[in-house]
């Protein structure tokens, strides 16, 4: 079922979803489940698993490091189908421009479509470690809209060689990233919500947002995108500040502002389990303005661990 289909049945009412991200390369899927499992007494409809991409490592031999590309989280495409079959929720894979050629991507999009994979998120991705700015792979997307673009394309039976014909068409719904603080590479937030137009022209049916900390830049933000003329569901993605670090760490990463009072409430625990409750407190008083003003889904980044989400659904959900 659809990302879409999962709203209009909700019929007004807010769901609830969460986004996970893979195991470590060789760790046990089981580490996975036993974070989803206290989640799953709130219904999510769905649930996203991000992809990372390729990164370098450096191994030493015979006294010299030879630098080799890896994933250190694959599995992205299993994660869904096994979370899939395990509580039957629908999945959404994020699909990266990054460390993917155009080939590749197809092949990928075939085996959600085998699988009965109907959401997909696209994105194009950080750059690598060691680059200043975005590189696309050869072969590969550039842009995020060409991703959506050729998404949108086998979903009219239009794949990279071959007309499949309508009775082989994919049928995706395309969700996409939106920045009510605009993103890291735009000159401006009215050029970014041009950029989200034309993906959402292109073939996106939803955005889900970038991590935001004061309600009124979600609002903002929605109101303009409304004005320019975006009319599909805007989710609005919560991440519950859990240490310390994040106050640094998220502005620099995500280039984004944290409210004074949640600085200073922060700065005024004594430690880390301190901290991880007062995130708790400040997203639940977020996620219940929110529902209040009737979003469709709140949508929360876990990081992989469940305690926090589940106390912030339990005053909600």
């Amino acid at each position: 079922m659809k990302v879409t289909e999962h709203i209009e049945s909700a019929k007004g009412n807010t769901l609830f979803s969460f986004e996970i991200i893979p195991p470590l390369k060789g760790r046990n899927i089981q580490e996975l489940y036993n974070n989803i499992d206290p989640l799953m007494e709130f219904k999510p409809p769905f649930i996203d698993v991000t992809t990372s991409r390729e990164e370098y490592v450096y191994i030493e031999r015979d006294g010299l490091l030879d630098k080799k590309l890896t994933r250190m989280r694959p599995g992205t495409l299993g994660i869904c189908a096994s979370i899939k079959h395990k509580y039957d929720v629908d999945t959404v894979p994020h699909v990266l421009c990054g460390g993917f050629t155009k080939e590749e991507t197809e092949y990928l999009l075939v085996d959600c479509h085998y699988l009965g994979i109907d959401n997909v998120m696209a994105l194009r991705g950080d750059a690598m470690k060691d680059e200043k700015y975005f590189m696309p792979t050869k072969g590969g997307h550039e842009f995020t809209i060409d991703l959506v673009r050729q998404i949108n394309d086998m979903n009219c039976g239009q794949y990279l060689l071959e007309n499949m014909g309508g009775d082989n068409c994919a049928d995706f719904c395309i969700g996409v990233g939106g920045y009510p603080e605009k993103h890291l590479e735009a000159p401006s937030l009215k050029s970014d919500l041009k950029r989200l137009k034309e993906k959402v022209e292109a073939g996106a049916d939803y955005i889900v947002t970038q991590m935001f900390f004061d309600n009124q830049k979600y609002f903002e933000f929605v109101a303009a995108a409304k004005e320019m003329g975006i009319n599909v569901p805007i989710i609005p993605g919560i991440k519950p500040i859990a240490t310390r670090k994040h106050l640094q760490l998220l502005p620099q990463v995500f280039k984004i502002d944290i409210p004074q009072d949640l600085i200073d409430a922060v700065e005024d625990c004594p430690n880390n389990k301190a901290v991880r409750q007062v995130g708790v407190e400040w997203a639940i008083a977020q996620s219940k303005e929110l529902k209040e003003a009737g979003v469709p889904v709140l949508h929360y980044y876990s990081m992989g661990k469940s305690d926090n989400v589940r106390a912030i659904a339990q005053a909600l959900f």
